[in-house]
């Protein structure tokens, strides 16, 4: 039997947390540094550069012949990246499609996938080698220039990272997700990368404004337009955080007898063609676009979709505009420049920062190649110089080998050689011993010194490396210059549309509404303006009842505001019907859980809005900033814990002043332009508390004086005309209210 002892062995006692804890940050720092983040220097994650090295050492060059991908991806999970050969395998596809990578570092020939979506044919069946801009970015590895490290069993080395004298990392980008951090960086033209490099090149304080001059943002492998502010994108660039609106191209085309079709001849990246016209198609089932009639695909191996208006007095522009809002005619890419330093440390650079780490790369890389160059001659040089000793007492050498039993020393001795210049001269054929070979070996010994004084003039001096890396940016930009059909710029600019761009809703044919929301957040839309006295007949489900109820049309949009001081937009004639309970707000929004709903009403254009929180803070806010179209809403108000919104409410026109009245029954009355117009925030105090808080806030036009209806069954109004005794300043204390304020402390005119 086995001892308790025994079976306790190996078993380590410590708090699951710390240990769970300590392994997690193990996992996440793979993830970081091996998995998802690029290296600065070439722009490459693990998977890719392996890829890249196991087709260098197969010779998959560009002038030579492929081979089956089965074969490059099993040298890559056998040697290098012993994961999943299937992920491998869509690595190296992605590094092959011209429509996911600017400048492909793969040149495959089968399937390998289409901008519709369809998946590459299986790897035995497809076939890869690299292009010129791999071997580039390969280009000098050999040359003692980068690093090397074990694999993962120990048997075979790989290069830690490329000498990289293609810019991967901006020409062709980079995404992935990993543990708290992601990166997203959009590919560049090669030939305005290595204009701005230039730049950096003469002058290391070159300002972001004139980099970009050179380079003035993305270039998508599948075209399309830009739509972003000068503005927008040098901050993105700066921060090496933000985005970019792209749009597809398009044109109108003449369809004669007055009538036109629009041509999308360029969609935008990542976008697949197939779902963008599942897309359409579903807007146009749902009549949510009534005047688009129908979409065609005439693609073959350019895209061509052909949209047909319902009719030719429909306008193109507004046309397109409302199929930009509505489907992914047009994206926003992000831009986070999140990138793994030399030493591995994950950071997010601005783009100077960028293209300087790829210089200082460079540079170093330079260096490298011409020490090891050095090496190489001077080691040479000393062959040469032991040959021509040889060669100007030659008989006395071939005395030596013929008479002694052991040459070498003596040769070393006679004529004061190293060791491996006796070496060689033992070696020597004697096909070689004649006159020719010494004066070959002379102009040799010429050219390699004189190569060898330029190596050392340049590795001694910053400024020669310096014009050595401008001559190599050049060849880079002939190479790919704009006018070869690889480097022209695909992605064009625009101004960014100034004004909201035209939305279906308001095609919607317009009709008479009825919101009605119940207690427990359901919502429905009865047709036609109901009498509102006479909905409290209407059936809700068990337990909840009657909450609200409107008048709107099936053209409004709805704002509701939660408790939480979120804001949300519902379309009306997106509601629900009013047969039956209706439908929860949950399945329209996603309002947080334990959110109440503060304010259902419809939303205006050029309204004002007044917001309180239950902290008694308050401000004003534009219509438009209260708009929000996705799902997750806008947070409007930013309170501290445990503060809620109180209400929000429209400013009806000609109201001037704000009424305030607290739980400690004090009415404070001041000018409405008191109160702050923000697009979000806290606010600022209201009224001043000593005990309690904020019960009920209005505004009024003052010249009408204040109103509420009297308690009791006669329901009269009163009104205070001279409300001079409770007029002050924002943040006053106030005094007791008028002789028949209601008891509740709220206003109900």
């Amino acid at each position: 039997m086995t001892s308790s002892q025994d079976s306790d062995a190996g078993i380590i006692e410590a708090p699951f947390e710390s240990e769970l804890a300590d392994r997690y940050l193990v996992y996440a720092l793979s993830t970081i540094t091996a998995r998802s983040l690029p290296d600065v220097r070439d722009g490459l994650k693990p998977v890719h550069r392996r890829l890249l090295w196991a087709m260098r050492l197969l010779k998959l060059d560009p002038a030579g012949a492929a081979k089956k991908c089965a074969r490059v991806v099993g040298d890559v999970i056998g040697k290098y990246h012993p994961h999943g050969d299937q992920s491998v395998y869509d690595a190296l596809v992605r590094l092959a499609q011209d429509f996911s990578l600017r400048y492909p570092l793969v040149d495959g020939q089968g399937n390998f996938g289409n901008i519709d979506g369809d998946n590459a044919a299986a790897m035995r069946y497809t076939e890869a080698k690299l292009t010129r801009a791999a071997v580039l970015l390969m280009d000098g590895v050999d040359d003692e220039t980068v690093s090397f490290r074990p694999t993962y069993n120990g048997e075979e080395e790989e290069p830690e990272v490329f000498p990289a004298a293609f810019p991967n990392l901006l020409a062709n980008g980079a995404s992935g997700i990993a543990v708290g951090m992601a990166t997203s960086i959009p590919p560049h033209n090669v030939a305005e990368i290595a204009a701005a490099a230039t730049l950096l090149l003469d002058d290391p304080a070159t300002n972001l404004a004139d980099l970009m001059q050179a380079m003035p943002g993305p270039d998508f492998p599948t075209g399309g337009i830009i739509v972003e502010s000068r503005a927008s994108l040098l901050e993105a660039y700066a921060s090496g955080r933000g985005g970019v609106r792209l749009r597809a191209r398009w044109t109108t085309e003449d369809q004669g007898r007055g009538t036109y079709s629009i041509i999308v001849s360029e969609i935008p990246w990542q976008v697949q063609k197939a779902k963008l016209i599942e897309q359409i198609a579903v807007l146009i089932a749902d009549k949510r676009l009534p005047i688009l009639e129908d979409v065609r695909d005439e693609s073959d191996t350019e895209i061509r979709l052909v949209l047909m208006p319902r009719a030719r007095t429909v306008d193109p522009q507004v046309l397109m505009e409302s199929l930009f809002r509505l489907t992914d005619l047009e994206t926003r890419v992000s831009i986070n420049l999140n990138v793994l330093l030399a030493d591995r440390t994950p950071q997010v650079l601005g783009l100077r920062a960028l293209l300087q780490a790829w210089l200082d790369h460079r540079r170093e890389m330079l260096v490298n190649a011409s020490q090891h160059r050095l090496r190489e001659i001077a080691d040479r040089l000393e062959l040469l110089a032991g040959y021509i000793i040889a060669y100007l007492d030659l008989d006395e050498v071939i005395r030596i080998i013929r008479t002694e039993d052991e040459p070498k020393p003596v040769l070393i001795a006679r004529f004061e050689l190293t060791d491996r210049q006796a070496e060689a001269i033992l070696n020597m054929r004697l096909r070689s011993l004649r006159r020719l070979e010494e004066m070959e070996l002379r102009r040799e010994q010429a050219k390699l010194a004189e190569e060898q004084e330029r190596l050392q003039a340049l590795v001694g001096s910053v400024a020669r490396q310096k014009t050595a890396l401008k001559a190599e940016l050049g060849r880079l930009a002939i190479a790919y210059g704009k006018d070869t059909a690889l480097g022209k710029r695909r992605t064009d600019f625009a101004d960014a549309p100034s004004v909201l761009p035209m939305s279906a809703d308001a095609m919607i044919e317009r009709e008479p509404l009825t919101i009605i929301a119940s207690q427990k957040n359901w919502i429905r839309a009865m047709k036609g303006h109901a009498d509102l006295a006479a909905l409290d007949s209407l059936k809700f489900k068990e337990g909840d009842a009657l909450a609200t109820a409107f008048h709107a049309e099936t053209t409004d949009r709805l704002l509701l505001a939660a408790s939480g001081g979120r804001v949300f937009t519902l379309a009306a004639h997106d509601l629900p019907g009013a047969r039956g309970f209706g439908e929860p707000l949950s399945l329209m929004i996603d309002l947080p859980t334990g959110d109440a709903v503060v304010t259902l009403a419809p939303w205006r254009a050029e309204a004002l809005w007044m917001l309180v929180a239950s902290d008694g803070r308050g401000f004003v806010a534009k219509s438009e900033d209260l708009l929000a179209e996705t799902r997750k809403g806008r947070q409007l108000l930013t309170a501290r814990d445990g503060v809620k919104l109180l209400l929000a409410k429209p400013i009806p026109g000609g109201h001037d002043h704000v009424a305030v009245i607290g739980e400690n029954r004090k009415l404070l009355i001041f000018p409405l332009a008191q109160l702050p117009v923000m697009a979000r925030g806290q606010g600022v105090a209201l009224q001043k508390y000593k005990d309690g808080g904020v019960a009920d806030v209005t505004t009024l036009a003052l010249a009408d004086g204040l109103s509420w209806k009297l308690q009791g069954e006669s329901a009269r109004t009163r009104t205070e005309a001279d409300l001079t005794p409770w007029l002050g300043t924002r943040a006053g204390a106030g005094r007791l209210p008028p002789q028949g304020f209601p008891k509740d402390n709220r206003f109900q005119a």
